[in-house]
């Protein structure tokens, strides 16, 4: 299954892990604590993690065109609620454990 990985550099990673699995709750199934999310979409799940380097994104399509759409859709609501501070996620693909 294809993955992506980003880390944003932020010093309120809880809590816009916190907004965006409130605000994506009223849609898919979203869990969360204090220091780590599991957003449950159609086209795959994204796992958000708070650390000290920032909030950690991991995400796991089926397929190469909804893992690049799974990505845009949690990076443009990120970047919408951070208003300003994050100007961008910048993902890396991750190597599939079958490769």
């Amino acid at each position: 299954m294809p993955a992506k990985h980003a880390v944003v550099n932020t010093d309120d990673a809880a809590r816009y892990l916190k907004r965006l699995c409130k605000h994506f709750s009223h849609k898919i199934d979203a869990r969360w604590d204090n220091s780590q999310g599991r957003l449950e979409f159609d086209i795959g799940q994204c796992r958000l993690r708070a650390a000290t380097a920032g909030l950690e994104l991991y995400c796991e399509a089926p397929d190469q065109q909804q893992l690049d759409q799974l990505g845009e859709v949690v990076a443009s609501h990120l970047v919408r609620f951070a208003a300003g501070e994050i100007d961008a996620v910048h993902w890396h693909t991750v190597a599939s454990p079958d490769a």
